[in-house]
């Protein structure tokens, strides 16, 4: 066989030129992702305090790196604001050639994990931590750029910044000031725009106008320092004299900050665009890569950015070549554009990273963390990445995480209950050491001499709560009963063969849907209380404290009346729950059971199915008459002469099978699931129910409601030992499975 494989990216059929084809929207995109990408790289290069020229080699070297070897190809890397605090501390404590050699680290640490195939486990790692850090740097990078815009500088910590801040507000301030909230002005009024306006990024814009105000007005204030010719690329970096420890953490941090966003950019792209999924372990490789290249040269580390990405994608881009072109253009704006790019004020790049900082605290995905009841987790991460450093806000994150998980899976609800002079301990959930002294407080308010009911309805019972509830068994002056719904954990433990596995544990039908002889039975002491009487009440009771809480709201709205959908004609036969079968509940089925599931003709001479046919169908205007027959039917065994003598009411009553007898005797027989069932009295049953639903079609309701199409016939058959549904289907001739019936 042939195989035809497509493009990486196939957007559509394929065409004569495809690499034209998708030249011409990369090409179109690049220019777009080079628009947005010069500012942002200029603006965090001076928000981290490094040489402004090394964001553009970042943007060049690493983007160029990143996007020919990377895993996602729509994926534009370069210098991002999620790294100015780590670099900035950084280059504080190091200095800048050291920072480059952190810088290769990194790259290092980051293809060892992707050869590792650790991509993975990083998208193990909360939402509620991963926004948390991004609001910590968001938090932090408006902190420190607000001062820039009010004409001063950034201080040395996120606590000094606030603490700062009134000061810097009420000061004098100068131009800068006019040019930062002319930049951010246009940053918010920009998506408000016409969308013929909107096709400039709104970055480009933002700094273009600024830059513009700035020279038309001749201010004087603090500009892009670039050198005016193409700067000599010698190797920057330099190893430390010491502090190996503080250099290994930095590389760390870089490496799993820089990786962690990548990897979520690399998803989110991928959720966007559908097809083929990014490989994330070599996206790992070559954002490696891309930062030991850029790090040698002495560029800003890099990272896969979300921001220049999405652009990318939006753009229109098909294939890797965008993020590679948008890379020349770069360049090509460093040789020739120098001396624009020298005009642009700092404060107007401040200004945007301000406004870049605000949008990493993404209020959506704040209302996602809260709904999901994770916000302590974003909380901790956020204000350990503002007060102390990324890493101690991550690492907070992270614990506060395993803490709620842990809490999550081990939670136990427990409660006493008091009836009388009767105790009711209720305990639910996960049941182990950890829960133990709460438990042990709960026991406590029991009497000494009262009778209990120990109600056990756990998924998990350690050694050491099995030990504390025999214990308190044993010493409890009073009667104690212990009742245990679903898996027996406790008393498999009392007989010295306890469950140790959740895996292993047996999986136990609910008591409002098991039978009573799979448990009733177990909780009625004496063998001469087990009556009919008492297990029903034993039912009834069960049902008053589990089941009825479930569905009083369901029961309420029928409180006033009933609109059931189906009458279901069935046999009295014990084993036929239509409500099981049929997972249906209250207020679906009106329910008309006789020995048989017979229909007696409109002139019979029996007015009990007659009239609840009528009321069904006249009154309740039910869509659907269901007639449901069995195997094992102990009414086909009597028509065919397996009846018990002297039972002159039932004998009476089988008149009404006789139509069914002379059917059979004129039709061939019925097939069940393709094959024609071994019993006599199962191959009757099946024609029973056709019988039925033509003895249907003589009542004048029925008659009158099919003419107009508002009622349909359903014939079913429930083999009871296979638990099998089966519908009638005129096309098989015969009946088959449900599922199959459905499809």
């Amino acid at each position: 066989m042939i195989e035809i494989v497509r493009g990486e990216h196939d957007t559509g059929p394929p065409s004569r030129s495809p690499f034209l084809e998708n030249l011409k929207h990369d090409f179109l995109a690049s220019t777009v992702v080079f628009l947005v990408a010069v500012p942002l790289s200029l603006g965090v290069a001076f928000a981290a305090g490094a040489p402004l020229l090394s964001g553009l080699i970042s943007a060049v070297v690493g983007g160029l790196v990143a996007g020919v070897f990377g895993g996602s190809p729509l994926q534009v890397s370069g210098p991002s604001a999620a790294l100015t605090m780590v670099v900035a501390d950084t280059i504080a404590t190091y200095g800048w050639p050291v920072t480059c050699a952190i810088t290769v680290a990194a790259g290092l640490l980051q293809i060892l994990f992707g050869l590792t195939r650790a991509a993975r486990a990083a998208l193990a790692v909360s939402p509620a931590i991963v926004h948390g850090l991004l609001a910590g740097i968001g938090v932090t990078l408006v902190l420190g750029q607000l001062h820039v815009v009010l004409g001063g500088s950034a201080q040395g910590s996120a606590l000094a910044n606030v603490l700062a801040l009134p000061g810097q507000i009420a000061g004098h301030h100068d131009q800068a000031v006019l040019v930062g909230l002319v930049t951010l002005g246009v940053l918010l009024a920009w998506p408000r725009l016409p969308k013929v306006l909107r096709r400039v990024p709104a970055p480009l814009a933002a700094v273009t106008l600024a830059t513009g105000l700035s020279v038309a007005a001749g201010m004087t204030l603090p500009r892009v320092d670039l050198p005016a010719g193409l700067p000599a690329l010698h190797v920057v970096p330099r190893l430390p004299d010491g502090g190996w420890g503080g250099f290994a953490t930095a590389a760390l941090s870089i490496a799993l900050i820089a990786g962690l966003e990548s990897l979520l950019s690399a998803v989110s792209v991928d959720k966007r665009r559908g097809g083929p999924r990014a490989d994330l372990d070599r996206e790992l490789v070559g954002q490696g890569a891309a930062n030991i290249a850029a790090g040698a040269l002495g560029g800003f580390p890099v990272t896969g950015v979300i921001v220049r990405s999405m652009t990318n994608y939006e753009a229109g881009a098909r294939t890797r070549l965008s993020a590679i072109l948008h890379c020349c253009w770069i360049l090509a704006a460093c040789l020739l554009l120098t001396g624009m790019l020298r005009l642009i004020p700092l404060a107007a790049l401040a200004a945007l990273l301000v406004y870049v900082g605000a949008k990493l605290v993404n209020l959506p995905a704040l209302k996602e963390v809260r709904r999901h009841g994770d916000l302590p987790v974003y909380a901790v991460t956020l204000a350990g990445a503002v007060a102390v450093n990324l890493l101690t806000g991550v690492a907070a994150g992270i614990l506060l995480a395993l803490a709620l998980m842990l809490r999550r899976m081990i939670f136990s609800g427990m409660h006493v209950e008091r009836d009388g002079e009767h105790y009711r301990v209720v305990i639910e959930g996960a049941l182990t050491f950890l829960s133990v002294p709460r438990l042990t407080r709960v026991l406590a308010e029991v009497p000494p001499h009262a009778e209990v009911t120990l109600e056990l309805l756990v998924d998990y019972l350690d050694h050491a709560a099995f030990d504390c509830l025999r214990g308190w068994q044993q010493v409890h002056a009073g009667p104690v009963t212990v009742d245990e719904i679903g898996h027996p954990w406790f008393e498999h433990g009392r007989a010295g063969r306890p469950t140790v596995r959740r895996s292993v544990a047996a999986r136990v039908v609910p008591r409002w849907l098991a039978p009573w002889s799979q448990w009733q039975a177990e909780h009625v002491v004496l063998p001469a209380q087990r009556t009919a009487s008492s297990l029903l009440c034993r039912g009834a009771s069960e049902f008053q404290r589990r089941t009825a809480p479930l569905l009083r709201e369901t029961w309420d709205g029928l409180a006033h009346g009933q609109q059931p959908h189906t009458l279901f004609i069935t046999c009295g036969d014990a084993r036929i729950v239509p409500n099981l079968i049929t997972t249906s509940g209250p207020g679906d089925l009106f329910t008309v059971r006789n020995i048989g599931n017979l229909v007696p003709p409109p002139d019979g001479g029996d007015s009990s199915v007659g009239a609840a046919i009528e009321y069904a169908v006249g009154v309740l205007g039910v869509a659907e008459i269901v007639v449901c027959g069995h195997s094992g039917c102990g009414a086909m065994k009597a028509l065919l002469g397996q009846a018990p003598d002297g039972l002159e009411q039932l004998g009476s009553w089988l008149r009404h099978g006789e139509a069914t007898l002379r059917r059979r005797a004129r039709e061939a027989p019925l097939l069940l699931g393709g094959e024609r069932p071994a019993a006599e009295a199962d191959q009757l049953a099946l024609q029973n129910v056709v019988q039925q639903l033509e003895t249907l079609r003589r009542y004048p309701v029925v008659d009158a409601a099919l003419a107009r199409g508002a009622l349909r016939l359903t014939g079913m058959y429930f083999d009871v030992g296979a638990a099998q549904v089966s519908l009638l289907d005129g096309a098989a001739r015969g009946f088959v499975p449900a599922e199959v019936a459905e499809r």
